[in-house]
């Protein structure tokens, strides 16, 4: 295995509060990333040999600008190639959204734009169209995370990091309470893998605000402020894991089953069942399902 990619979030805190959202982003949500703990996580991910990329997202990194600004620096500086995931709310023309992204010209090799429905009242917001318009003239890359809405048939399937292009929900998160309902039950037994997340090999691992390294949104490997990323890492045994070990050997439908939970008849898809079956397990693996925030526990 070997990490290849870090994307950190930078805050829970977002503008929007959307349905679909699997880290429960919201104005309302706490945790945001110091100075001091990107300084630690990009030292950390030096010394681990293997990340290539470091990507800012939230929530909504730009509602901490300065933070976000510096940190795009430093990983610079290090060496890594960078990313940055913004809903583009400060893109209310192009005037001002080449003010908004001019210091980030020559330092981000990837903008993520998150635009449709649930973000705005059209599929390709007028703020992203003026934030595409200022990154090219900048010389920034630039492209679109969209996410349709449930019941649409010509929806991409997600795997992993959200492609490009029109993806399907995953219902986890705000998704499995807010859309989950909306959507096409099928029987809880034909959940038997996880098809979105490379759990054996990701690639790729999500750090939050207070420093939980996360295989997928909920699922904490360890903490990068109490343990070395390298340690975390080393020490990850796919197949032993209490959480990925069931996912890995027969999907959610396996999880429910090790553990002896209950569970409804059917499910919206297969991040669904296991998102009811995390929250119903929190009680008795608190140091890995966690933290509250990723289960629309904040106040």
């Amino acid at each position: 295995m070997e990490l290849k990619g870090l994307h950190l979030l930078l805050s829970y805190q977002c503008t929007f509060e959307c349905d679909h959202c699997f880290v429960w982003g919201s104005p309302f949500q706490s945790g945001v990333m110091t100075l001091e703990n990107i300084r630690l996580i990009l030292d950390q991910s030096k010394d681990l040999g293997t990340v290539e990329w470091i990507y800012f997202e939230g929530g909504e990194p730009t509602l901490f600008y300065p933070i976000l600004l510096r940190g795009v620096r430093l990983a610079k500086e290090m060496g890594f190639q960078v990313g940055v995931v913004s809903n583009a709310y400060w893109a209310t023309n192009v005037e001002d959204a080449l003010e908004w992204l001019r210091p980030f010209a020559g330092l981000v090799e990837d903008l993520s734009v998150s635009s449709d429905l649930f973000h705005y009242s059209e599929l390709l917001s007028l703020q992203a169209r003026n934030a595409e318009q200022a990154a090219t003239q900048l010389g920034i890359p630039i492209g679109y995370l969209s996410i349709a809405q449930p019941g649409n048939a010509e929806a991409e399937v997600s795997v992993g990091q959200i492609p490009l292009g029109q993806s399907g929900v995953m219902y986890r998160g705000r998704a499995a309470e807010k859309l989950a309902p909306q959507a096409p039950q099928r029987p809880w037994g034909e959940f038997d893998e996880c098809p979105y997340e490379d759990l054996r090999d990701p690639g790729r691992l999500h750090l939050d605000p207070f420093g939980n390294l996360h295989i997928c949104q909920g699922i904490s490997l360890g903490n990068v402020y109490e343990e070395p990323l390298g340690q975390i890492w080393d020490r990850y045994d796919p197949d032993e894991h209490p959480i990925t070990g069931p996912l890995l050997s027969g999907g959610p439908v396996e999880l429910v089953k090790r553990y002896h939970l209950s569970h409804q008849e059917t499910y919206a898809d297969a991040c669904h069942l296991c998102d009811q079956a995390r929250r119903s397990l929190r009680v008795r693996l608190p140091e890995i399902l966690m933290p509250d925030q990723m289960y629309g526990i904040y106040g």
